[in-house]
């Protein structure tokens, strides 16, 4: 009988032994505050999600504090040294071609359309270019449309942003507040708060909802809406590749059900979500005016070779540019119904 019982007993501690040994922990680096929508309603969801979806065979840790600033978030996932991080293509300046098609001006109101389009145009065509081809990537989405935000300036004019001093991230915003006559600052958003409040900056372009979560309402008092957005910021969710083949097939079956077009969707409907919190949170404070007619017009024009431009280069990636904003456009149109 004791022979017995110790033969169970040790199955059973084998058996525990052999699932503590089957659960995998992934490190996922943070470098925004816990209070901002993107990491309180998508990474902490997405780490959730894997979670359940692999009935706790996956679990996640999110670490608490940075590994490095926001430029570092990629390498810190290739290199390791987190299993995932989030981050702004547009930080690493010319390393990402394809991210053109998703940060163009006027393309639409819906976060949501906009980055379940992209993550699809991104599945479809775009990761045959090789930018992503040491991690794996769990998404790629858009915030909502930019829009102009100032200390002060003649709102109805196509020169407001003449002279301006504005804080904007990389990417294609950088051009658009160049060829709109402004004067860029760059920095990452975490900076925002620093570059108005000291005077080295006097507006930003930014979406409703980054206004509001970098409490940077009381350094404004003029706002622009443009529709469409005068541009968009693409945003990456990626994961090291090494640990990403370390899981078993039937793991990454489940953790790919929740993240890629999921996962694209649930970060869209949150920006969407967080841009109608921010412009209810600036109405009384901040004036806000319409873009005209004639701005509008003045714009799109100053903007298409640009636009052209960001396209041409596109296909400096591998991948026919031109066939990649007709899918992405087709796509949108999709995801918009």
């Amino acid at each position: 009988m004791k022979k017995a019982l110790l033969a169970i007993t040790a199955i059973a501690a084998i058996g525990f032994a052999s699932s503590a040994l089957a659960e995998t922990k992934l490190t996922i680096a943070n470098w925004l505050p816990p209070t901002h929508p993107l990491f309180s309603e998508v990474i902490v969801k997405m780490a959730e999600n894997i979670t359940a979806a692999t009935g706790g065979e996956v679990t996640t840790s999110i670490l608490p504090a940075p590994l490095g600033p926001p430029p570092a978030q990629f390498d810190i996932a290739a290199n390791g040294v987190a299993d995932i991080t989030f981050g702004v293509q547009g930080y690493n300046a010319g390393r990402f071609k394809t991210t053109n098609l998703a940060e163009l001006p006027f393309l639409g109101d819906s976060a949501e359309a906009i980055s379940v389009a992209y993550w699809n145009t991104y599945d479809k065509m775009l990761k045959v270019a090789g930018e992503y081809d040491n991690v794996k990537v769990l998404a790629v989405f858009t915030h909502g449309p930019g829009q102009i935000f100032l200390k002060q300036g003649d709102v109805a004019s196509p020169d407001v942003l003449k002279g301006q001093k504005l804080r904007v991230g990389g990417g294609f915003v950088h051009k658009v507040a160049t060829i709109l006559g402004a004067v860029p600052v760059e920095g990452p958003s975490s900076k925002a708060y620093e570059l108005l409040s000291q005077g080295v900056a006097d507006g930003i372009l930014f979406p409703f909802e980054s206004v509001n979560a970098f409490k940077l309402v009381p350094e404004l008092s003029e706002a622009v809406t443009v529709p469409g957005g005068l541009y968009n910021t693409s945003f990456f969710i990626v994961m090291n590749k090494a640990k990403w083949e370390s899981l078993t097939p039937e793991q990454q079956g489940e953790i790919d059900s929740v993240t890629g077009e999921a996962l694209a969707r649930l970060a869209g409907q949150m920006w969407d979500r967080a841009d109608a919190k921010g412009r209810e949170a600036v109405e009384g404070k901040i004036a806000v005016s319409a873009a005209t007619e004639e701005q509008l017009a003045a714009w799109r024009e100053a903007l298409q070779p640009a636009v052209d431009a960001q396209i041409a280069e596109v296909s400096t990636s591998g991948i026919d540019g031109k066939a990649a904003q007709a899918l992405f456009l087709s796509e949108l149109a999709a995801a918009s119904k």
